[in-house]
Formats: C-alpha cells, structure tokens, sequence
C-alpha cells in the first residue's frame, strides 16, 4: 500500500497539532517551516481537511486552523479519505468479456483486502500517533 505525499503530509501536520494541544490554533506558515513542507502545498491539503471537517479555519492576524474534535476522535482513515482518494478507488474491468469468472474472484479480492485496510485505518488515531511519537522521543504521555 502506498500513501501519498498528500496524505502523508496531512497526517504530520494533523499530528502536530495534536502535539500542541487541540484548542490550539496553528498557523499553517509555521507547521510547513516546522515540518519542512511547501506552504503552499501545506495549504492545498488543508483545504482538503477544511472540506472534510477535520479542521476549522480560524480568520484574523492570529488566526490558522484548529482540530474541529479531539484527538482520539480524528482516525488515520478519516485523515486518508479525505486527503488520498486513490487509496480508496476500486480497480476497474481488466479482463476481457470471456473472463468474468476470473473478474468476479479478482473483485473478491478487492473487496477483502480494501476492508482489511480501512478496519486497520479506523483503528488508529491521532492519540495512537502522539504516543508513538512520544516514545520514539523516549517522551512518554500520561493520561489522567
């Protein structure tokens, strides 16, 4: 499986944002300088997480974009499926008219592994990310 540049660009920044809290606005300029992205691009991606309702934009001088839930809320699948549709894309006709036997079994195969892979994507969250990430720092986060 292959996740885009998009989508792995949305899930660093979503993440960060978890890091700094999620009532915390964050100015988008300072997430792509932070984590090495084109501002430009880092932008185009929150437009693709506004659309989904994963942020909120916030106006004015101070303003940026916020988590619109906490953290254990937002799912690595939600951050995908809005950021990387090609993921989700089923695979078309491939085999010709006199080999629909072999398309159906083709289109099992699809279908099996696609719900595997959002089943594993639902169940990971922003919070699981945090955590990885602490302990990866050898920072550990302790919930009360």
């Amino acid at each position: 499986m292959r996740i885009s540049a998009k989508g792995r660009y949305a899930i660093a920044a979503l993440l960060r944002m978890a890091q700094a809290g999620s009532d915390t606005i964050v100015n988008v300029t300072r997430l792509s300088a932070d984590l090495g992205i084109s501002h430009i691009y880092l932008e185009q991606v929150f437009s693709l997480l506004k659309r989904s309702q994963l942020v909120v934009s916030i106006k004015g001088a101070q303003g940026g974009y916020r988590l619109s839930c906490r953290p254990e809320q937002i799912r690595v699948l939600d951050i995908l499926r809005a950021t990387d549709s090609a993921l989700f894309e089923r695979p078309g006709k491939t085999l010709g008219p006199d080999a629909q036997d072999a398309e159906a079994a083709l289109d099992l195969v699809a279908a099996r592994l696609q719900k595997a892979v959002e089943e594993v994507l639902a169940g990971i969250t922003l919070v699981d990310l945090q955590e990885e990430a602490a302990r990866s720092q050898g920072n550990y986060m302790f919930f009360i």
